[in-house]
Order: C-alpha cells, then structure tokens, then sequence
C-alpha cells in the first residue's frame, strides 16, 4: 500500500492526494485518500506525504547490458544483415547500470543491438529486476531492429550509400515476404510444402507479418522518409528511432501517424547527422500531434538519467505531463505493452516510483522502486 502521495496515473488526472493498494504483484485500487476503505491494511504501507508516485519508468530504446566494462557485444559484424540475432543472448544482467537503472525508477527496458548492420536483429523488452535475463522477459522478440543513415556504411562489404543501405533491406523484406506466404500457405494446408528453413529469413517472418514492429534507427529527415516508405511498401508495424530531425518534419509525421522515440537527449553532435539537433524535438514533434517518446540510448546518455531527459524536453518547451508521459504510457504504448504497464490503473503491473519531490525537479530523489510489487533492494 502506497500512501498520502501527489499520484500521476498517466491515465486520467493527477490524484494530489491519494493511495494505490497493491495485490499478487497488480494494482488492485488507485484513488482519493478519502476513497480509502475502511479497515484497509496499512500495515508496511509506505507513506508518500510529500511526494510523488509514478508508474514505472521505461527506456524503450538502448543498449543496457550489452556494453560496457565487462565487454562490447553491440553489433554483429560477421554479415551484413543479422535478423536472426537475440539481445536475449547478449544481455548482462549483472551490468552495474541494471541496477543504477532500477534505483532511479526505470523498472523496464527495450534493449536493442547497434546500428552497423541495415537489419541488426532482434531486441527485447524485459524488466529491470532480477539475475537471469529469461526471468526478465516482457516480450522477445519485442522489435526488429533497422539501421539507416551514416552508421551502416562504409564497412567492407557493407552498402557504400543510403541508396544501397535500402536496397539491401528491402531485397531481404522481399525474400521474407515469400518466405512467409509459403510458410502460411503450407500451415494452411498440410498438403503445402513448408519453406526450406532459413534462420535470416524465418527471424523476418513475422516482422513482414506485422507480429513484431520494425524500429528504424535514423536521424536526418530524408532517411526519416526512407524508413516511412519502407515500412509502407512492405506494411509494416513500425517506429522511428532517435528521429533527430523529425521536428523538421513534424506535420509529415503527424499525418502518417508514425511513433517516434526520440533521444538521446543530454550528448553531443558527434557526428554529421545531428548537426540539426535540438532539445526541443521532442516538444515540437508532440505538438505537430506525433506520439512521442524519450530514450537514452544508453550508453549516450546513461540510463539512470531517463528522468532528467525527460526533465530537459520539458525546459525546452514540452508539457509536464507530455514529458512524464513520454517515459510511461506512451513508450508502453509504442511497445505494445500499454495493456499492462505505462500507467497506475488497476489491473497493470505494480511497477512503481516513490519521489520525494516533484519528479521533473532535478533534486527530487527517488525513495521507492516496486516492480510487479515487491519493493527493490536500495
């Protein structure tokens, strides 16, 4: 039982003063304080006067685990495409940032490999609590990752162009899609023959199938419009990543209806295509009416520091509640996943932050983490 906080259920209005009764690792009640039930069990509730309660918060692009002191296992360079790969495999658990992750709220990631490779592999949604990555799991494969721009070319036997980055693509898209009408065709009809399997082939199937989003790492504007034509050639489920430029195209973005999850916020213009990089992406962007979400990209900006990017887009002119929303409901819903996380409604997963102060206050602290109910160790 949480207590006397200011509640943001990212789903309807702030509650200012009220209680959340938790059961078997669900929210079972939200509401006033004077809507609490008499003889309500209070015993261990935490008493959150003062502060803020918020819905779990979720990174819903980087690469936590996967880097870092322990090891580089970012991106596959064996071949050029890589669709069959699992970050399942390749997540580290007991990287020290998992757990800094955890102790400043995020209770749930979307880890996905790099961006070398034109279709990188598979990346999955897991929570951020636990010491076998399996345990974690929300959803694997939880997006397919696609690379555009600088970052898959110029390695040798890689796309020497954009042109060829997206031939190399839309020619794997090409043989999926065959490789998935056969496949259904013969489940079908037993007298069909199945497809000869092909683990490049078969990881795509249900991408072209439109069961797993495609995510889209990519920055300036025309590659923005590139990944938009592809996803719409081969009707796919889809998402923008990073979209550095999309505040350029914002109206553009708007009337396709295309997700975008922008970030990282706090780095620098490392590179030519963030020349145009602006902190107010995000607010423009959720202005022009495009659902919007903010990641770290982490290890670029550290994933620890998903609330201060959030609190940063709100400085420069995106709404509280916009910013707040950015890293809750909107990113579980650009996951899939809004049906069990991303707000304080009953039902969800009791995946839960205690501050001591406003949450978008840079010296508010974090004081409680739940994830499916069970307060994490501190």
């Amino acid at each position: 039982m949480i207590l006397n906080g200011v509640i943001h259920t990212m789903e309807g209005k702030t509650i200012d003063s009220g209680y959340i009764r938790v059961e078997n690792g669900k929210i079972q009640q939200v509401g006033r304080m004077d809507q609490l039930p008499d003889g309500a069990e209070l015993e261990n509730a935490v008493d959150a006067r003062g502060g803020h309660v918020l819905p779990g918060l979720m990174d819903i692009h980087c690469h936590l685990g996967l880097c870092g002191c322990d090891g580089e296992d970012l991106n596959e360079t064996s071949q050029v495409c890589t669709p069959n790969i699992r970050v399942l495999d390749g997540v580290n658990p007991m990287d020290p940032y998992v757990k800094e992750a955890r102790e400043a709220g995020v209770t749930c990631v979307m880890v996905h490999p790099g961006s070398t490779n034109p279709i990188a592999g598979q990346a999955v949604l897991m929570k951020t609590a636990g010491r076998i990555v399996d345990e974690m799991v929300v959803q694997a494969p939880a997006a397919m990752k696609f690379s555009l721009g600088e970052n898959p070319k110029g390695r040798d036997g890689w796309p020497a162009t954009r042109m060829g980055t997206a031939a190399v693509i839309r020619e794997l898209l090409a043989r999926a899609s065959e490789y998935q009408l056969k496949w259904a065709t013969a489940q079908a009809d037993p007298q069909e023959e199945m497809p000869g399997f092909d683990p490049c082939l078969d990881a795509l199937r249900p991408v072209v199938a439109g069961e797993v989003p495609a995510h889209f790492h990519v920055h300036r504007a025309d590659d923005i419009a590139t990944a938009v034509r592809i996803a719409k050639e081969f009707g796919l489920d889809y998402a923008i990543v990073h979209g550095t430029e999309g505040y350029l195209i914002a109206d553009y973005l708007a009337r396709e209806e295309v997700p975008v999850i922008t970030g990282p916020i706090l780095t620098d213009r490392s590179k030519g295509e963030l020349r145009q990089m602006t902190l107010e992406n995000a607010a423009l962007l959720t202005r022009a009416g495009v659902r919007v979400a903010i990641c770290t990209d982490h290890p670029e900006t550290t994933a620890p520091q998903l609330l201060l990017c959030a609190a940063m887009a709100a400085r420069h002119g995106m709404e509280e509640e916009d910013a707040l929303a950015a890293i809750t409901i909107n990113a579980a819903c650009i996951a899939g996943v809004d049906h069990r996380m991303g707000s304080i409604t009953q039902g969800k997963d009791a995946d839960l932050v205690v501050l001591d102060g406003p949450p978008l206050d840079w010296r508010s602290q974090v004081t409680h983490v739940f994830i499916d109910g069970r307060e994490v160790e501190r």
